[in-house]
């Protein structure tokens, strides 16, 4: 198991770094990288958006930890020689008093991020927003509370880092579960390393291109299957709760089927099938375990019922859910920061609708984190 590593928030040459990070992606996602992007950008000081508070009876620690796995190399950055993740320990905790709350991007990823969110997502708007100012309610390196616990990992969606799911996974840390968000770098709009190494930049930016063709999407879901059983490997896990949004419940469906260590998943609206039309090995034969497939009515379409209903034909213990008047990004923390947006005036209803549907978050919030948390209460209980 690898040292924890808290992100040197005064890393050297952070503004070169960036500058880099910013104009590769850029060229990667456009197709060229527009001038703006050769200086680094200014500091935001724009609409400063807030997150739900959890719902749970506890306080909650975050810890952010480095691990390397020198079995295998990064498929998207092959210079590395190795693969790298950064992952976050939510766990419950008897006081967040004297402990910052964290981030929900750390200060080199906010800065990429602030030029790459219109970019990655397409509604969001390219200024006006301070990307750096919205803090989470977990407390940084507060200790965890004595008890063993059960663990969930989370996987986040292609082209989404893992803090676009701080509000669920604080939700569920603070019913007392630990909670262990995942980044994939190299298919994450950004991801913030504790330092520079060989192969890479202290922050690495998406690879991924509007244009997803079957070879890349493939290699994403069999690196992100990967990386969760590393995860699982790293930690020493073993019976565990995974979910994840879109790649991300393809990679926790799949990963459910190939690793007994895995006791139950949510799939957040993730295909399970190939962009060829070949289905997963989970959909084609399969699992014993509990899986929940969670879906949206705005999503909804011909590729996903056809894969999903694979699956379902096979019976045991996978259930289907549908969420109304929602889009496919309701299961993130999309769901509450794009209303604060459009009211800000800076996306349109359409793009609203679009990303997460035209339902309130004070209905799709809790909507969520009850169908997430009820179904883990099912299969892997907290000790009470």
């Amino acid at each position: 198991m690898t040292p924890d590593h808290v992100l040197d928030n005064q890393a050297p040459a952070r503004r070169t770094v960036a500058r880099g990070a910013l104009a590769g992606a850029a060229a990667l996602l456009l197709g060229a990288a527009p001038p703006a992007l050769s200086a680094p950008p200014a500091p935001s000081r724009g609409l400063v958006l807030r997150l739900p508070a959890p719902t749970g009876p506890y306080a909650v620690g975050a810890t952010v930890r480095h691990l390397v796995d020198t079995s295998r190399n990064d498929p998207w950055a092959p210079a590395i020689g190795v693969r790298e993740l950064m992952v976050t320990v939510l766990r419950p905790t008897a006081t967040g008093r004297g402990f910052p709350r964290m981030p929900q991007l750390s200060p080199g990823a906010a800065e990429v991020f602030t030029v790459l969110a219109g970019l990655v997502r397409p509604h969001l708007p390219a200024a006006g927003v301070d990307w750096a100012a919205t803090l989470t309610h977990a407390r940084t390196d507060a200790p965890p509370l004595p008890a063993r616990r059960p663990v969930l990992l989370y996987s986040p969606g292609g082209g989404d880092s893992r803090a676009m799911g701080s509000s669920l996974a604080i939700d569920l840390a603070s019913h007392g579960w630990t909670v262990v968000t995942v980044d994939h770098p190299g298919d994450a709009s950004e991801v913030e390393f504790p330092d520079v190494r060989p192969g890479r930049d202290a922050v690495r930016t998406t690879v991924l291109r509007p244009d997803l063709d079957a070879e890349t999407f493939h290699t994403m879901i069999d690196t992100r299957v990967a990386d969760l059983r590393f995860v699982l490997d790293a930690l020493g896990l073993d019976r565990v709760g995974v979910y994840g949004h879109s790649a991300g419940g393809t990679a926790v469906a799949q990963a459910l089927h190939e690793d007994p260590r895995i006791a139950a998943a949510v799939n957040l609206e993730g295909y399970l099938d190939l962009m060829d039309g070949a289905l997963l090995p989970v959909a084609r034969e399969g699992t014993d375990r509990p899986l929940l497939l969670a879906g949206t009515d705005g999503y909804r379409d011909e590729r996903l019922d056809r894969s999903w209903s694979a699956l379902l034909a096979h019976g045991g213990p996978v259930a289907r859910r549908q969420l109304a008047d929602s889009a496919h990004w309701v299961f993130t923390d999309y769901a509450a920061l794009v209303p604060q947006l459009r009211a800000a005036g800076l996306t349109t209803a359409a793009g609203r609708a679009e990303m997460i549907g035209t339902v309130d978050p004070r209905v799709s919030v809790p909507a969520v984190r009850r169908l997430v948390r009820c179904f883990f209460a099912r299969h892997l209980p907290v000790p009470r």
